[in-house]
């Protein structure tokens, strides 16, 4: 009788142990900077991709009679050189920042990083020496170097592949800047694996001789369904808190190759490509407005991304318990 009544008593106990998931997620909500700071970038993320909906204008929409105009009430951050509005070409740009950010984290980062990391810290031997190899090889070089040679290697045929396809579909594709972000984010993606596969290499080999994974391997578990079941989920915590810490420099990277030329093109907005335009004394002096607001608004959103990965590494960091 009082074995029956322990078991009742004993799964509610299971029931409400909190996974590391919940206890990480809950650390992470009590930190108000945190989560302040993940809003603003929700916000300003969120705008970047609804921009079509949130902006009364076009981002290419031209007068020049209220060219270099002040923040007025119809432009509250004012109107630029060809009498665009600059808040629409800021949201814009902030839409080119999270297509390159997500599609270079998603490609690089996520996909490429931590399957190469996956494959090299389980199978060890010759599988990790030629990937570490490899990654290390290519990190070796001057990124931006290597971005240029990419961008300008592949840009063109791209370019004329996409032309090929408007002609078929009736669209203008490239006049939305997708051979840009398409171009961009494939160099990027190369140079940026690498990091977390050693991540991911080192964590694999200390979850690969844990007891779980020697159980899944005597009961018949193939390889892909050990890597995905059972040490994948043990090493997304380090992988996380990288990726949340790298979004900064991700963002950061596209928009210093606009601001040399090689990144996003116009008219396709970009923050990076706004500062370049309007990086002079002459302008800081005469128009304060047309650098002053892409260069508040790229430092509010580097200073968030850096305030969030503390946040992030502190909420799912074991070692910072």
């Amino acid at each position: 009788m009082l074995h029956d009544e322990a078991q009742p008593a004993l799964g509610l106990r299971r029931q409400s142990s909190p996974s590391y998931w919940a206890i990480s997620l809950r650390r992470l909500l009590r930190k108000k900077i945190g989560v302040a700071c993940l809003s603003i970038i929700l916000l300003m993320y969120g705008s970047g991709i609804l921009a079509p909906l949130v902006t009364p204008y076009a981002f290419n929409d031209q007068d020049l009679s209220i060219a270099k105009q002040g923040p007025s009430i119809g432009h509250p951050f004012g109107t630029d050189r060809l009498g665009r509005d600059i808040l629409t070409r800021i949201i814009y740009g902030l839409r080119t920042t999270v297509i390159i950010t997500v599609v270079t984290l998603v490609t690089g980062s996520l996909a490429i990083g931590i399957t190469m990391g996956l494959l090299a810290g389980y199978f060890g031997k010759l599988i990790d020496t030629i990937i570490m190899r490899v990654g290390e090889v290519t990190s070796a070089f001057p990124e931006i170097f290597l971005v240029l040679i990419i961008v300008s290697t592949f840009k063109a045929p791209i370019t004329r592949w996409v032309r090929e396809v408007e002609d078929v579909v009736g669209f203008d594709i490239v006049a939305l800047g997708v051979v840009d972000y398409l171009v961009l984010s494939l160099a990027l993606a190369i140079f940026s694996w690498f990091g977390m596969a050693r991540l991911v290499r080192g964590q694999v080999l200390q979850a690969r001789e844990n007891q779980y994974v020697e159980a899944a391997r005597s009961i018949g578990a193939s390889t892909p369904r050990i890597l995905s079941k059972h040490v994948l989920p043990n090493v997304m915590g380090p992988v996380i808190v990288m990726v949340s810490a790298g979004l900064a420099g991700v963002a950061g990277s596209e928009i210093f190759l606009s601001f040399l030329g090689i990144g996003i093109q116009p008219p396709t907005p970009s923050l990076g490509l706004m500062i370049f335009e309007n990086g002079s004394i002459s302008v800081l002096r005469s128009d304060p407005h047309l650098l002053l607001f892409p260069v508040l608004t790229l430092s509010l959103l580097l200073f968030t991304f850096n305030l969030l990965g503390d946040a992030v590494n502190d909420a799912f960091n074991p070692r910072a318990r």
